[in-house]
């Protein structure tokens, strides 16, 4: 469904004061399943209902900022947290949902403390999580790697030792949806991270420009450039995009070997490519790197996603039954059965219940036995310096700008 669907009968509009609807926007992909099953659920008990809408994932980002300020605005918004929805909050949009939590305390009770943390603003809390933890994984065709004699890297010499093999064999070693640019962002999240720890980032996001210029950071730039030189990932990754299934397919055709990817990674395979998910879909930590000041157990990525609530809603009432549903037992069993792990307490109890166990019960370890959790930094940072941060990832991994042009095109990003 496009954003038509939606236009002329937002919370904001006489129609859906009159027809008792709220309207839930989400961001469209292979997960807009469970969506739908969850509204269906509420409708069955509800006098207002709930009227899902979707925008497909490429659009969703620049479609919202346009919507949400004029009467088509939906009364529900999946988002990131953080930077996603600060200027969303500074403008005064969006309703707390501590007089919501204050009646059904486990609208924050149960679910993991550190994914909540991340849509709380200023001491209040404006997101209910609503999907699954998101850690970005190193995903593999099992059956390319062994055709290549190799093992997943657990070591970045052993990455580069890998890319070499796979080169031999004519294998794109690593596939890259670099037309979506945001695929690109995750190798410096990560090669950031197991350099400098999460502390650098931070500082950077707080205002500290100066963290950005640094001996870790020139390190990590370094290394990335290395690995792009090194042909890790072809030569053509800025005409494949993650989001039309480009870089996805060539995984599971195995004209690659790795794909770096959001844990979503496996629910985009099942749905498109069942019989490689099943057999040859492997996966694995981010290498460590030596003499690195991160915990090799750190992750980046995006704690989870969140619904957010219009001030202007008509039916907060409605709203609130709607988010309790987020951490019921057919939400949690329903994301578990594509591939999504949910932050909910109650998760553990049905990981044997997921499509894949072992799949499920790896992401849940590796996000509950980290150190840091590092939100996406285009997430992180407000939606203003998206297209900076975006621009400036692939303009480095095509060689138009070098390690100081990298350096001061960070500096220059908005922090609020």
């Amino acid at each position: 469904m496009g954003m038509t669907a939606a236009c002329g009968s937002g919370s904001g509009s006489t129609a859906s004061a009159d027809s008792g609807t709220i309207h839930v926007l989400v961001y469209g992909d292979a997960t807009n399943k469970v969506e739908k099953q969850i509204v269906d659920t509420f409708n069955k008990t509800s006098k207002v209902k709930a009227v899902l809408d979707t925008i497909p994932g490429a659009d969703y980002q620049t479609k919202l900022q346009t919507v949400i300020t004029t009467k088509q605005a939906p009364d529900v918004f999946f988002n990131w947290g953080g930077g996603s929805i600060a200027p969303f909050v500074k403008a005064g949009l969006l309703l707390p949902l501590d007089d919501m939590i204050a009646k059904d305390p486990a609208l924050k009770s149960d679910f993991l403390p550190s994914v909540f943390n991340t849509a709380v603003i200023g001491g209040k809390s404006y997101g209910i999580p609503m999907r699954g933890t998101q850690p970005v994984l190193l995903f593999d065709n099992k059956k390319t790697l062994s055709d290549a004699g190799i093992t997943p890297p657990a070591s970045w010499d052993d990455l580069l030792a890998d890319v070499a093999k796979l080169k031999a064999k004519g294998v794109t070693p690593i596939a890259l949806g670099g037309g979506d640019q945001w695929p690109t962002l995750m190798w410096f999240e990560y090669v950031f991270d197991r350099v400098a720890g999460p502390d650098l980032f931070q500082k950077a996001l707080d205002g500290d420009k100066t963290a950005w210029a640094g001996d870790d950071s020139r390190k990590a730039l370094g290394m990335l450039k290395q690995l792009i030189d090194a042909g890790a990932f072809g030569s053509n990754f800025d005409s494949v995009k993650f989001t039309d299934g480009g870089s996805p397919a060539l995984l599971a055709k195995g004209k690659a070997a790795f794909e770096l990817m959001g844990s979503w990674e496996y629910s985009t395979e099942q749905d498109a490519n069942p019989d490689f998910t099943s057999t040859n879909l492997g996966y694995s930590a981010f290498p460590t790197v030596s003499d690195g000041k991160g915990d090799p157990a750190d992750v980046v990525g995006n704690t989870n996603n969140f619904y957010s609530v219009l001030k202007t809603t008509k039916h907060p009432e409605a709203v609130a039954q709607f988010l309790k549903l987020m951490y019921s037992d057919e939400f949690v069993k329903a994301q578990l059965a594509i591939g999504n792990l949910p932050t909910t307490t109650n998760t553990e109890n049905f990981l044997s219940t997921s499509a894949n166990p072992a799949y499920s019960t790896f992401q849940y370890n590796l996000v509950k036995q980290a150190p840091s959790f590092q939100l996406s930094w285009d997430q992180a940072y407000p939606p203003s310096a998206t297209t900076a941060i975006h621009t400036a990832v692939q303009e480095f991994f095509d060689g138009k700008l070098d390690t100081d042009g990298f350096i001061k095109a960070m500096q220059a990003l908005p922090n609020s």
